[in-house]
């Protein structure tokens, strides 16, 4: 199963852990403690669930109305 070789690696792992941990810093920044606490919970969870970090940032985006690069305004 390439997919799941593909996602437990530790290198993906690591990533996924890092793009969460970099979301939960920018809702800390504009002020949502509550999101970037949960983001937290949800990094630590995400080393050993790869799959559910992918899946919060999927629905962060979506409440965002798009993705984080192209909904931000300058």
């Amino acid at each position: 199963m390439v997919l799941k070789r593909l996602l437990g690696s530790r290198a993906t792992r690591s990533l996924t852990v890092l793009s969460v941990l970099k979301e939960a810093k920018r809702s800390f920044d504009r002020g949502s403690r509550t999101r970037a606490v949960l983001l937290l919970g949800v990094a630590v969870l995400a080393w050993k669930w790869t799959i559910l970090g992918l899946a919060a940032q999927g629905v962060l985006a979506v409440v965002r109305g798009g993705s984080g690069a192209d909904s931000r305004s300058t």
